[in-house]
């Protein structure tokens, strides 16, 4: 489990993050998404014990993660801009990786080279694309077989076949064994897929973390019509949203789901339907006022 309690790291005299909470359970995916410059790059680095929080506390399964190999060990950090040895080619750098990673499959190496069958394992990484790149950083990564695996922009830059078979191999191996993962991207529909629990952050905060069944569970949207006229917000129901062309009505509601259908069938409609949110939508009705930045994020 990695839990950040009230973590403060700073630039200065800016905050970059500003008293975080988090809690990741064992074995979960938890998506991170936010602006530009809420924090998320920042907040993974400390997490991975790169920097040095200012205050507050990093616990990964209870133990402190800044300057501590053994909890280090157990987790492996993809960054949005891959980091390589100027020499190194992808056989030099899975032998560098074998030091440090005493859990690294080589026989999981050979397996994999499937997967990527456009990266010469001989050839000098920096001669590579971006997407390539990125590719290794996935091979190698999977083979340390962390107990974490945190990934900033995981999929930027691969094309989409390779994104598929990525998140493809990521699943697999979490059907496996007990991984925990923490993911920060812009996509949320990518995230939707793949998610356990999902946190928004801005200004060096989360305001928001939850399950996505828990999510899913508060808001409701649904298409409804009636006979004649009404007044909606006579219904009783908390509405966050609501559209009309002609007699037919979208509601977004938030609230026990048998009953708000009790109280719009109490209207007799003419029909009922509910329809499926998207996280992007559940993200927009949960933030309510909330910074119009965090909200051009979603849309």
């Amino acid at each position: 489990m990695i839990e950040l309690k009230n973590v403060v790291k700073s630039f200065g005299s800016f905050n970059a993050l500003d008293g975080v909470d988090m809690l990741v359970p064992t074995g979960s995916v938890y998506g991170l998404v936010g602006p530009n410059g809420a924090g998320k790059t920042t907040l993974m680095n400390t997490l991975c014990g790169i920097y040095k929080a200012k205050s507050g506390e990093i616990l990964v399964d209870g133990q402190s993660v800044f300057e501590n190999n053994e909890v280090k060990k157990k987790i492996v950090y993809i960054s949005d801009d891959v980091f390589h040895f100027h020499n190194s080619t992808t056989d030099s750098l899975k032998d560098f990786y074998k030091e440090i990673y005493p859990a690294f499959d080589e026989k999981m190496f050979i397996e994999y080279a499937k997967y990527f069958p456009s990266i010469n394992p001989m050839l000098s990484i920096r001669r590579l694309s971006k997407g390539m790149k990125k590719q290794v950083a996935f091979w190698i990564a999977m083979c340390c077989k962390p107990d974490i695996l945190v990934l900033d922009e995981p999929v930027d830059g691969l094309d989409p076949m390779m994104r598929h078979q990525v998140w493809g191999l990521i699943m697999n191996e979490l059907s496996l064994r007990e991984m925990t993962v923490l993911i920060s991207s812009h996509n949320l529909r990518e995230l939707e897929d793949v998610c356990d629990m999902v946190g928004i952050m801005n200004r060096g905060k989360i305001f928001l973390q939850s399950s996505l069944d828990e999510l899913k569970a508060k808001l409701m949207k649904i298409q409804v019509s009636f006979e004649g006229e009404i007044d909606i917000s006579s219904l009783g129901i908390e509405l966050l949203s609501v559209r009309q062309t002609g007699r037919v009505f979208e509601l977004i509601v938030r609230g026990d789901k048998n009953e708000v259908e009790r109280k719009l069938s109490s209207s007799k409609p003419l029909f009922v339907q509910e329809l499926p949110l998207t996280l992007e939508e559940i993200f927009i009705y949960e933030l309510g006022e909330a910074d119009d930045e965090v909200k051009r994020m979603l849309v």
